[in-house]
């Protein structure tokens, strides 16, 4: 692949270019930093791909099923050069990072594949396959520099990526292999990065563990950047995701109570309550421990909302666990629990363990699991019946407006619908909602004047 020759190549001139993303908002970021690099060459973007002559599918490759959708949309995407206006597909993100020799025998659908750090790498790659240079395979091709970043959430909502890859060895996890060891991103470039966004209303710190933070450098750092952030007139509020729980240490504890731009809010990927299956997993906490830290959040923070995510269906989970864990979301009462049936994944250590889970079996213990977390969240909505409410306006159609209280996450958690009687609302407003109704994850109300 030749070096780029300019901003833009006779054969490019006037293209617009579309991106589908899928996966985590970790890979959402990395989607905006090429959607920056077009931008900044003076390209026109669009959110439909039957509009652009260069799509590009931002995939994942967490899981199997994941890999099966990110398939599917390149397939999909590769169908406009029949019915669109399709010239280039790109295929980028964290399956050509993982498998890009591979996919170079097995999709040639594919004219450029793209790393997860490859931004700098886009349009020499483009250019060279305008050449006629066949499929280009840039993976691993970039500087790995984090570019400007072309935010892709309403203006309000943005993401910010904190470190990248993960030092964590669960068994079931595919991510240090395809992302490497956990690397933080410098807290003054962090800083300067969320300054840029502009006006936020909601800014979301992610990673594969946020609470690693800074780590990788010999010091957790967390806490430091969480104050810088919070001094920036343009940040409202904080939103913390993805903390693992051996890592939540009192002084975090102190700073997310004190600080009022921090949300009282957790997610804290637990993946299972028992010890047995947490050692087989690879994770450090236990049961014990995990207790006393959701005792611990509750009692220091006031009103806090507890998020988390467990894993059905591990290898040789037995009934007699899967009940434990039935029971725990009981006892625990998190406001919302993801559930994912375990996936047996190549190059893992749990791929080899015995005792495989019949799908069959994990399907029926999923469906329990959910149904015994739906209960509990709509218990614990309808506390709200009756009460008033700061929502953060999200969006409006001709039925109402959609909001989100600090308990919940985008696209993770439920909603608050509403109407607005009297005037109409904007995006990023936070207004009052006297609530009428509760649901199973989500709330209804009225704005109050």
């Amino acid at each position: 692949m030749k070096a780029s020759t300019g901003l833009s190549t006779d054969g490019m001139k006037n293209k617009t270019f579309s991106m589908v993303t899928l996966g985590c908002d970790k890979n959402r970021v990395d989607g905006e930093r090429l959607l920056g690099e077009i931008a900044r060459r003076g390209f026109r973007v669009t959110n439909d791909p039957a509009e652009a002559e260069i799509v590009i599918v931002n995939t994942c490759a967490f899981l199997n099923a994941a890999r099966e959708e990110s398939v599917e949309a390149i397939f999909s995407a590769d169908r406009l050069r029949r019915t669109g206006k399709l010239e280039k597909l790109v295929v980028a993100g964290c399956l050509p990072e993982k498998y890009a020799a591979e996919l170079k025998k097995s999709l040639p659908e594919a004219d450029v594949l793209l790393g997860v750090k490859d931004a700098s790498a886009l349009f020499p790659a483009l250019e060279a396959s305008y050449r006629g240079e066949g499929q280009v395979d840039a993976v691993g091709k970039g500087t790995g520099e984090r570019t400007q970043r072309l935010v892709s959430t309403a203006p309000h909502v943005k993401y910010l990526k904190i470190a990248d890859g993960c030092f964590n060895r669960c068994t079931y996890c595919l991510i240090p292999k395809i992302r490497g060891r956990y690397v933080s991103y410098p807290m003054e470039e962090l800083v300067e990065e969320a300054r840029s966004l502009g006006e936020t209303q909601e800014l979301i710190l992610v990673a594969q563990d946020v609470t690693r933070y800074g780590e990788d450098g010999g010091e957790n750092k967390l806490v430091p950047l969480l104050k810088a952030l919070s001094a920036l007139g343009n940040i409202r509020h904080i939103r913390l995701l993805y903390c693992y729980p051996e890592a939540i240490t009192d002084e975090l504890i102190a700073e997310i109570g004190d600080e009022p731009k921090i949300l009282k809010y957790l997610d804290i990927p637990l993946q299972h309550c028992e010890d047995r299956i947490l050692r087989l997993m690879g994770r450090r906490s236990r049961k014990e421990e995990i207790v006393a830290l959701l005792q611990k959040l509750r009692q220091r923070i006031g009103g806090i909302a507890l998020r988390t995510t467990f894993i059905t269906g591990f290898p040789s989970e037995t009934e007699e666990e899967h009940r434990a864990l039935l029971r725990f979301l009981e006892e625990a009462r998190f406001e919302n629990c993801g559930f994912f049936a375990y996936s047996r994944e190549p190059e893992t250590p749990a791929y080899r363990m015995e005792g495989q889970v019949h799908p069959s079996t994990k399907k029926r213990r999923l469906k329990e699991l959910y149904a015994a977390q739906a209960q509990i969240s709509a218990e614990k909505l309808t506390q709200w019946v009756g009460k008033t409410l700061p929502v953060l306006v999200d969006g409006c159609d001709k039925t109402g407006y959609a909001g989100r209280a600090a308990f919940q996450a985008p696209e993770i958690d439920g909603n608050v619908f509403f109407a607005s009687p009297r005037r109409k609302l904007e995006c990023g407003e936070i207004v009052p909602v006297k609530i009428t109704a509760a649901q199973t994850y989500d709330l209804s109300g009225t704005v109050e004047e």
